[in-house]
């Protein structure tokens, strides 16, 4: 029979909690939307960190105060509420003394995200190529035009993903 150490499943379910982050944020720099199946994954994954380590309620403390904050910011329109739900399940993995470093974190990275976007709309030029490119990067670049000229939001998952390995690595 296989036993696992509790630092283990730890250890597997934060790489697991990585890889969903990555995932989500490539598909939110892709389509702007978050999938309500990473968020589903990452919950579980944040969940069981929480039960290995011995601190669920911790965690469920910690959960539903981002979730909380979060919403106060999506009923600002400051936030998507894909973005909210995403950092509620991240939360289910932390301590609370672990939510002001995250939050911290998240917003150091959509300050950096946001005056990368800065920088990108100065530099692109005026129009979009007629030409449809092939290849997904080709799409993904000519859409970012796009919505650079347009003034469309950030895709602030890579800035939660940012925060959220901070302090989960």
């Amino acid at each position: 029979m296989l036993f696992l150490s509790a630092a283990s499943v730890v250890s597997s379910c934060v790489i697991g909690v990585a890889g969903v982050l990555i995932v989500a944020s490539v598909h939110d720099v892709a389509t702007r939307t978050v999938s309500n199946r990473l968020v589903l994954a990452l919950a579980i994954l944040s969940g069981a960190i929480s039960v290995a380590s011995g601190h669920i309620l911790a965690g469920l403390l910690s959960g539903l105060t981002i979730f909380g904050l979060a919403t106060l910011c999506w009923r600002c329109g400051w936030m998507g509420g894909g973005d909210v739900k995403l950092l509620g399940a991240v939360g289910l993995a932390l301590r609370p003394g672990q939510i002001l470093p995250l939050l911290t974190g998240v917003a150091l990275a959509g300050g950096v995200l946001a005056c990368i976007y800065l920088v990108a709309r100065a530099c692109v030029a005026d129009r979009v190529p007629s030409v449809r490119p092939c290849g997904l990067v080709g799409r993904v670049r000519r859409i970012e035009r796009w919505r650079l000229h347009r003034g469309c939001p950030l895709p602030y998952v890579c800035a939660i993903t940012a925060g959220s390995l901070f302090v989960l690595l």
